[in-house]
């Protein structure tokens, strides 16, 4: 254990990435670092946790994409080897099977976005309907994720900006709304089309091999987060389950403690590195919390219902790709399925076949029991894979999380907090933090974790700064592009006032 050189302590709100991400960093810095969890175990929803039966199970499947190279130096770190190789997946509506992604890298580098376009194989969508999405280049183009940006595109839909762009009926039905419901978790009339943009750059556009992924061979919790927290504890942290914050301590403008119920922790800093819901539960408690605007403002924010299922089959079914997105099978949910068989270690040698289905924006699933969707399951993966239809289902896991993921929805931006709050010494972290560097999902939780801990050393003095790893830099033609529009912008600001809805 490192021995604080400093008496200064910090206390850590939430143990999924951002949260572990500013303890680990402020641990090795020598602070005295207390991270409180509400559930009964580190990582939050990512973790996952077995059964009464020793069955591993998760809140749905995580995968780990090219671009994330600030959670790869943290695995290398940790001196440890949780990934498959590089998967290739597939995507299936009712007709069957739709598109298949090869594994991008390997094949020759073209300049964006001409390798995703021609590489990426679509089975049934028209060329004319492909060539279609071209005029949308200009709008990822235009959004460069800076301030500016975000406000210009977030009060539209992204159903609102592919129809003003010219993108085809059929490509957006068959192609941009599925990335939405499996990636922004919501249908397009409800996502902010700056959200859309700046996914679909981070995950597919920006360069080829973006799309390429990896995915844990067995739970996080498991395979990432157990000798995270193990590294964590050795630098001398705290890492506390159930403790469920309920109110803040301040003196002026800062926080002095944290209390969760009759327990209170003494702080010189603060991070919050919790989701939406959490975040929103807390400050429903927290008289402190209320009485700042912008905390109260969170409750124009909101979340959406994920299900979770795992099924074991009593026979092997032949699965062609591990990592599975579908869509068409109900309006406003996108659901994914995963061979475990292939990913995780634990089921490698499994007699009969072990499949994740995972459902977004899954509000009209959510009330039923287990008796009543297991058959829905069976029915939709029999539907792209026919013989799931003759085998049995001898086993399966039914969870069910309200309120899990970020909902970006049009709007929202402006609610969403930076990383410094009006208290001096509290600092945010989280995948809904408004952040400039670029990252997504589990890589954009990861980073402003590390984010947020650079400014608790900036604000108590000791310590050095994490090393935070940029995204790629465009490309040049796409660097060029942006700097051509950008004087463009700022010409056509000169000649014509602003006087009209952005």
């Amino acid at each position: 254990m490192i021995q604080p050189y400093t008496n200064k302590k910090v206390v850590v709100i939430g143990a999924g990435w951002a949260g572990l991400s500013a303890t680990h960093h402020l641990a090795k810095q020598g602070y005295d670092v207390t991270l409180l969890e509400a559930g009964s175990y580190p990582g939050g929803l990512v973790a996952g946790w077995k059964t009464g039966g020793g069955k591993s199970v998760e809140a749905g499947i995580h995968g780990f994409w090219y671009p994330y190279k600030n959670i790869f130096a943290l695995i290398n770190e940790l001196n440890i080897n949780p990934f498959t190789t590089w998967t290739r997946s597939s995507q299936y509506s009712p007709a069957g099977l739709e598109v298949e992604s090869p594994i991008f890298q390997d094949l020759p580098r073209l300049p964006t976005p001409l390798g995703t376009f021609i590489y990426t194989q679509f089975k049934r969508l028209p060329l004319i309907d492909r060539i279609s999405a071209l005029p949308l280049l200009y709008a990822l183009i235009d959004f460069d994720n800076s301030d500016a940006a975000w406000r210009r595109y977030d009060s539209v839909t992204a159903r609102e900006l592919f129809k003003q762009f010219g993108v085809s009926a059929r490509l957006y039905r068959e192609s941009f709304e599925p990335m939405l419901l499996v990636g922004l978790f919501a249908p397009g009339e409800q996502c902010s089309a700056a959200a859309t943009l700046g996914m679909l750059y981070y995950f597919i556009l920006a360069h080829q091999p973006d799309f390429d992924v990896v995915w844990c061979r067995g739970t996080v919790g498991e395979q990432i987060f157990h000798p995270w927290v193990e590294k964590i504890a050795k630098a001398g942290a705290k890492v506390l389950a159930n403790k469920r914050v309920t109110d803040l301590i301040t003196d002026g403008n800062q926080v002095k403690g944290v209390v969760c119920n009759e327990e209170i922790f003494a702080a010189d800093a603060v991070v919050f590195s919790v989701g939406i819901s959490g975040i929103k539960k807390i400050v429903s408690h927290s008289a402190s919390l209320q009485s700042r605007e912008e905390f109260r403002n969170l409750n124009n924010l909101g979340a959406i219902d994920v299900l979770a299922t795992r099924l074991w089959f009593d026979r092997k079914i032949n699965i062609p790709r591990a990592s599975n997105a579908c869509f068409g099978f109900d309006q406003t949910t996108g659901w994914t399925f995963f061979d475990l068989n292939a990913l995780h270690d634990e089921y490698k040698n499994e007699p009969g076949t072990v499949v994740e289905v995972d459902f977004y924006h899954a509000n009209q699933f959510i009330p039923l029991n287990d008796e009543e969707i297991i058959p829905i399951v069976q029915k939709y993966l029999a539907t792209c894979i026919p013989e799931f239809a003759i085998a049995k289902v001898i086993d399966s896991s039914v969870i069910r999380l309200p309120q899990a993921v970020t909902h970006f929805s049009p709007g929202s931006y402006k609610y969403m907090l930076p990383a410094r709050t009006s208290f001096d010494n509290v600092f945010m972290s989280g995948d809904w933090i408004t952040s400039r560097h670029g990252s997504w999902s589990q890589e954009k939780a990861y980073v402003t974790g590390l984010e947020a801990a650079n400014l608790v050393v900036s604000y108590l003095g000791q310590g050095v700064n994490a090393n935070i790893l940029p995204v790629e830099r465009d490309e040049a033609h796409i660097q060029a592009a942006r700097t051509i529009n950008n004087s463009v912008r700022e010409i056509s600001q000169l000649i014509v006032p602003n006087f009209w809805l952005p």
